[in-house]
């Protein structure tokens, strides 16, 4: 049987996919199937996604589309492979691999054209709450970004880019939680040498993040928000003076530029 998609890749943000498409409705079980070549993590997903055929090859998982979740040097073979099954369309979430060499790896299975679309993830993904950008190939039409929308929206939002913007996503977005948990460990250590026990401090820097994103999502304009907290002299106004003096702000747009330099250089 053909499935629908084959995810290349069962690991973290390959289960995550997966799981969200079954939520959400995307396809029932019985049409999606996994590959991965460690045995044990076979038998975890075989137990996590009842009905989904999990394979240890890409040529058992026939599919008419392809998510390639595999690390960046196994990219290319998982490509052909999948196209060599019979995929036509394919979504690389892999890191720092281009269009072009998606769409080598593609040609070098089938003079057929083959969609490609490369995407940029991160890991709130895992609970449904991603942020991800997408970039088409040549051959990719609206109906194929579509389709790629379709499946990472499944755990999260979704934005389309030019792909040479993409290394400006994966400097913001993709390593932006890294960034946000290091303000939130920060903070919780502040807690601590104000006073708070860890544990206190811990709990209320959790729901600080919850809350102030909800915010965010809800009503917009960082700076507005900001303002709203911050009463003329008064406690948040002294903490934001300290954070600037400190450089925090030229601090951040430092590490995205470097991030995404990176991401260019790995590229």
């Amino acid at each position: 049987m053909t499935a629908r998609v084959v995810l290349v890749g069962g690991g973290n943000m390959g289960a995550a996919l997966l799981g969200g498409m079954i939520a959400g409705g995307w396809a029932p079980p019985e049409q999606l199937a996994v590959v991965e070549v460690l045995a044990p993590r076979r038998a975890v997903l075989e137990g996590l996604f009842p009905g989904v055929a999990v394979r240890a090859l890409v040529e058992d998982a026939p599919a008419d589309g392809a998510v390639i979740a595999v690390k960046p040097n196994d990219v290319a073979a998982a490509v052909t492979a999948a196209v060599v099954a019979g995929a036509r369309r394919v979504l690389s979430i892999a890191a720092g691999v281009s269009i072009a060499t998606l769409e080598a790896a593609a040609s070098a299975a089938t003079a057929e054209p083959v969609a490609v679309v490369r995407a940029m993830p991160n890991t709130p993904a895992l609970v449904g709450e991603g942020a991800a950008a997408i970039a088409g190939g040549s051959s990719a039409a609206e109906d194929d970004l579509a389709w790629a929308e379709s499946i990472l929206g499944a755990v999260g939002s979704v934005v389309r880019v030019p792909e040479y913007q993409l290394d400006a996503v994966t400097g913001l977005a993709g390593s932006g939680p890294a960034y946000l948990f290091l303000v939130a460990e920060s903070l919780i250590d502040a807690g601590v040498l104000a006073g708070l026990a860890r544990p206190i401090a811990e709990a209320l820097v959790t729901q600080l993040f919850v809350g102030s994103a909800a915010l965010l999502a809800d009503r917009g304009d960082p700076a507005a928000l900001r303002a709203m907290v911050t009463s003329p002299g008064g406690t948040t106004a002294a903490g934001l003076r300290q954070l600037e003096a400190g450089g925090v702000r030229a601090a951040f747009l430092e590490a995205v530029m470097a991030a995404a330099q990176r991401s260019r250089d790995l590229g």
